[in-house]
C-alpha cells in the first residue's frame, strides 16, 4: 500500500501505559480517575482503578468525601478519602487471588501517593512507571530512591485537580 502510514508497534511501556488509561476508565470517583497495571515480564498480572471499598458507596453515586490536608510548606489541599487508590486496589487484587508481585513493574497515572509507595516497597516492586508527577511526591520519589527501585515519569508534567 503505497502512501499509507506503516504501524509503529509500541513499546512494552507504551502498552502498559494504554492499559492503565483504560482500567482508569472503570474508576468510581470522578476526581482522580486513575487506574494502574502491574506486570512482569511483559504479561500483565493484575489491575486496579480507584474506587470505594467493595460493598461501600461509590463518589459516582454519593459525591466526595472531602478531607483537607497540610503540607509541610503550609499549604492546604483537598483529597477525596472515599476511595481506596488504584495501586493499592490492584495489590489487593493479587493478594487476594495468590499472584506474587515480587520484582514487577507498576504502571500508574501519576506518582504514587506515600502510602501507595511503602506498599509497593513492602510488595517487592522494583520498579514504577508514572505517566505524570504528582504534586506531593517528595516522600515518594525519597522512599523509591532508599529503597532501589526505579521511577519513571513518561511525561514532565503534574496531575492537576479541580479544588485542591
Amino acid at each position: 500500500m503505497a502512501g499509507a502510514d506503516k504501524h509503529i508497534r509500541p513499546t512494552w511501556d507504551e502498552y502498559f501505559m494504554e492499559v492503565c488509561r483504560t482500567v482508569a476508565k472503570r474508576a468510581t470517583c470522578d476526581r482522580g480517575m486513575s487506574g494502574c497495571v502491574i506486570a512482569r515480564d511483559n504479561q500483565i498480572l493484575v489491575t486496579g482503578y480507584v474506587g470505594s471499598p467493595a460493598g461501600l458507596p461509590h463518589c459516582d453515586d454519593v459525591g466526595h468525601l472531602m478531607k483537607k490536608m497540610l503540607h509541610d510548606d503550609g499549604s492546604v489541599t483537598q483529597h477525596c478519602v472515599r476511595t481506596v487508590h488504584a495501586e493499592q486496589n490492584a495489590i489487593c487484587q493479587a493478594a487476594k487471588r495468590g499472584i506474587a508481585i515480587d520484582g514487577a513493574t507498576v504502571y500508574c497515572k501519576m506518582t504514587p501517593c506515600r502510602t501507595c509507595a511503602m506498599l509497593i516497597i513492602n510488595c517487592g516492586i522494583t520498579r514504577v512507571v508514572c505517566e505524570r508527577h504528582y504534586h506531593d511526591e517528595a516522600d515518594s520519589l525519597d522512599m523509591f530512591r532508599q529503597a532501589g527501585i526505579q521511577i519513571e515519569h513518561l511525561s514532565a508534567a503534574t496531575q492537576t485537580y479541580a479544588h485542591m
